[in-house]
């Protein structure tokens, strides 16, 4: 499909020339041959000098030349000042004033290149601004009807279950161009091109690379995100004129398309996060056991998932944490297109949800068997990882979502491993960044995170390794690093000096020190013991 350039509704100075009430006039072009193809926004008749000073632009103006002046001067700038107020046309009526159009009127419109025609009879200047008047309205209304036309086909697309790229795609066969949907940043979310037109150069196929080449220009369209600020643009519509000109019929197109595309993407958003949230909710309550694992794998297929071989095949449950929770519905939307698109890719069974309140992402996988936990783990850690950093890109403060992983089993096994690794998430925050952790080596920082609230833990860390703490706050080198580093090698102190770049007797001094302060020996296992576990704890007391 070609273009479909507006030529019939558009009044343009060639084509009031040919309406009867003009033709009659027996019409002479003298001057601005090339700009007859101008649009004529309305017609004016006058025969005031200052003429120009009531204009706005794009008229047809009638005149008998009475206000033209006498001196070839005043002639001159009479059409400058027409032409410095972009008129379409000066169309002159011989025989009240002039039985031929002055030199210096002539030359002066040459010059600015501003269509001037005389007439060489006269005709009623009520006649043609009514019969010009009737075209454009006319043209306008033809317009209407045409923008009416391709808005009802994209309003069938969408009623039929299409979505915004078939829009879209609408809109660019309309136009006979390619488009593109930005996002408010400047992004490309989605591009369209026409399709059948064998005319087309190869470069024209590629409706990304046309965006990529005119980016900045072409007709820009917001589409309204109903918000302020930041959320009134959620997106933008922009036409890109490589094929043909953008016609007026484009523009109000594009800007009646722009609130159909802010309904259908706001639609799209709340059904992305109502089903997310609906499949959280199945989850939840299976990790809370108020579904049973006779009835899971039913719930489970209604919901679109197919675990492994059948309903007693192994499933794979997933929690991904999130270290401070998203603004909004529209945001967690976006999580979970994202994840999902990522998730895509795995080529087993995902069964994704969100739990907005709990700041968490559940999720089960289904497994061919229980061997592939690992490889799969891997996979799925890293699509959570990239689904989230293309939703929420990470502030310089924030610290990347927690992934765990629990263990595979059947529907039974299901429900406890979803509520442990939802659990194992809360208490894995703030440990050191990796792409999953094991729920099941999670076990002492879950014990841990339980007894976060309970007085006696914050008093166990504050007898182990408080005098530490109080030392650090005040020491110009913190001993607690080396602490640390030394309980990580399990002791060894050849590598613990490696690992904080130190001599041995650096390191023997530092530890001595901290051996007085803690009143402890360092050699002792149940010391070393008694250190792990405290400085473990530390992170869920707050000291």
């Amino acid at each position: 499909m070609g273009p479909e350039v507006n030529t019939e509704a558009e009044i343009t100075v060639r084509r009031a020339l040919e309406l009867p009430a003009l033709r009659r006039g027996l019409p002479e072009v003298l001057a601005g041959q090339r700009r007859l193809d101008r649009a004529v926004r309305w017609v004016h008749a006058g025969e005031v000098p200052n003429i120009a000073s009531l204009l706005k632009g794009g008229e047809l103006l009638l005149t008998t030349g009475l206000g033209l002046g006498a001196r070839p001067s005043e002639q001159r700038r009479f059409v400058r000042n027409l032409a410095d107020r972009d008129i379409a046309a000066l169309v002159v009526e011989l025989g009240s004033r002039f039985e031929t159009l002055p030199t210096a009127l002539v030359e002066a419109a040459r010059a600015c290149g501003l269509p001037l025609i005389q007439l060489h009879r006269e005709v009623p200047y009520v006649t043609v601004t009514e019969e010009i008047h009737t075209a454009i309205v006319n043209g306008h209304y033809a317009l209407l009807r045409r923008a009416d036309d391709v808005l009802r086909r994209c309003t069938d697309v969408l009623l039929r279950g299409g979505g915004t790229p078939e829009v879209l795609r609408l809109l660019a066969a309309f136009t006979g161009n390619p488009l593109c949907l930005e996002a408010p940043d400047g992004s490309p979310l989605y591009a369209a091109g026409p399709d059948g037109d064998e005319t087309a150069a190869p470069g024209d196929a590629d409706p990304l690379r046309a965006w990529e080449g005119l980016r900045g220009t072409g007709l820009r369209v917001d589409v309204p995100g109903g918000g302020h600020g930041p959320e009134a643009v959620r997106a933008r519509l922009v036409l890109l004129p490589v094929r043909g000109p953008l016609a007026p019929v484009h523009r109000i197109v594009a800007e009646r398309a722009a609130d159909l595309l802010a309904v259908v993407m706001l639609q799209s958003r709340q059904e992305e996060v109502l089903a997310a949230r609906g499949r959280g909710d199945f989850l939840a309550d299976l990790a809370e056991g108020r579904i049973t694992a006779a009835d899971a794998p039913g719930q489970a297929r209604l919901l679109g998932f197919r675990a492994g071989t059948g309903p007693a095949g192994p499933v794979l449950p997933v929690v991904m944490g999130l270290s401070s929770g998203l603004p909004g519905p529209g945001d967690w939307a976006l999580l979970a297109q994202a994840l999902r698109e990522e998730l895509t890719a795995l080529g087993a069974p995902v069964l994704l949800g969100v739990r907005p309140v709990e700041g968490r992402v559940p999720l089960l996988v289904g497994l061919r068997d229980a061997g592939q936990r690992e490889a799969v783990a891997d996979r799925v850690a890293e699509a959570l990882h990239a689904g989230f950093r293309r939703a929420a890109p990470p502030r310089p403060a924030d610290r990347r979502p927690v992934v765990v992983v629990g263990a595979a089993g059947d529907w039974a096994a299901a429900g406890p491993g979803l509520r442990h690794a939802a659990e194992a998430a809360a208490a894995a925050q703030g440990l050191p960044d990796q792409p999953w952790h094991d729920a099941r080596r999670l076990d002492i920082e879950l014990l841990l995170w339980r007894m976060r609230e309970h007085d006696d833990l914050a008093a166990f860390v504050t007898r182990a390794i408080g005098p530490l703490l109080t030392h650090d706050q005040t020491a110009r080198q913190p001993l607690l690093p080396t602490l640390e580093a030394y309980l990580a090698r399990a002791g060894r102190k050849a590598e613990t000096a490696r690992d904080l770049n130190v001599n041995r007797q650096t390191l023997y001094d530092r530890l001595a020190r901290i051996a007085q302060l803690l009143g402890t020996d360092l050699d002792d296992p149940q010391t070393v013991l008694g250190l792990r576990v405290a400085l473990r704890a530390r992170r869920h007391t707050g000291r």
